[in-house]
């Protein structure tokens, strides 16, 4: 442990001993510290996710000014880090997924894989050709796309992917061999690697395989429960085909979109605006 010689500042010895005993020294109080870096890290990828690339970049249920969207865009980036998802790409295959709803136009339905592994690798393989330019969208889903161009390049870049990843094993590394964390911790750092695309793919599979329907649309989305709450409001899947421009996922009393929630208040603050209010 750092030591400050007997001469040192008392200010300097107070700083020191603030974050001494802030920090903690054993392997139960670095459990917390794990669960409280894997959950903020969880829902600020999820809340940008589920805010700026699906509800503003693919449905546009809210405006924005370009300073405002930019700062989405960046914490959208930051926040999903080694897989984030380029917005325009992932808008296109989203406009998609509602036009082909659970049919074999559907980039993302889970009816015709046998696994959800399946169905991320098929997922993949069509995003990463909109994101290169060998595969052109409809001209119905490109209408109205956020683009950063700098951001999407960079962000896009493998040693920046992986530069990422390596800060998140790091982290790990550094508790398991220096502090005695259990290794079994290490087994949540491929959700931290892909937690865009884990959350995007929890979504599609169980959103559109289990659950409960308060409306028909023509297609198998269904609402995932109260459980969903852990996405966000994102589980509602067959309230949000029944009403795909509405910011508020939730549409009984028992239902709660966490996401509608805080836009709300952004929106009341006026850092957003809603194109209109649906219940």
């Amino acid at each position: 442990m750092l030591q400050f010689p007997c001469n040192s500042s008392p200010d300097i010895r107070r700083i020191h001993r603030i974050f001494r005993d802030l920090w903690p020294h054993n392997s139960q109080q670095m459990f917390w510290y794990i669960i409280l870096f894997f959950f903020v890290h969880w829902f600020l990828s999820l809340f940008f996710h589920t805010s700026f690339l699906h509800r503003y970049a693919s449905h546009r249920m809210f405006t924005m000014g370009k300073t405002t969207e930019r700062v989405f865009y960046f914490f959208t980036w930051f926040f999903q880090g080694s897989s984030f998802l380029v917005p325009r790409a992932y808008a296109v295959m989203h406009r998609m997924h509602h036009a082909y709803s659970d049919t074999k136009e559907d980039p993302h339905s889970p009816h015709f894989f046998k696994d959800v592994f399946g169905m991320m690798m098929q997922t993949k393989k069509i995003y990463q050709s909109f994101v290169a330019g060998t595969l052109k969208p409809e001209p119905q889903f490109q209408n109205n796309l956020p683009v950063w161009e700098s951001l999407d390049r960079f962000g896009d870049m493998n040693i920046v992917r992986f530069g990422w990843g390596t800060l998140y094993s790091f982290f790990y590394l550094w508790l398991v061999f220096f502090h005695g964390v259990s290794a079994w911790w290490l087994l949540l750092l491929p959700v931290h690697y892909l937690i865009g695309p884990v959350q995007g793919a929890t979504v599609n599979w169980c959103g559109h395989k289990y659950g409960y329907r308060n409306f028909d649309n023509g297609d198998h989305s269904r609402n995932t429960g109260n459980i969903g709450i852990f996405l966000f409001g994102e589980l509602f899947q067959n309230n949000h085909h029944r009403y795909p421009d509405s910011p508020n996922f939730a549409k009984r009393w028992f239902e709660l979109d966490p996401t509608y929630v805080i836009l709300k208040v952004l929106n009341r603050i006026k850092v957003i605006r809603f194109k209109k209010l649906q219940t």
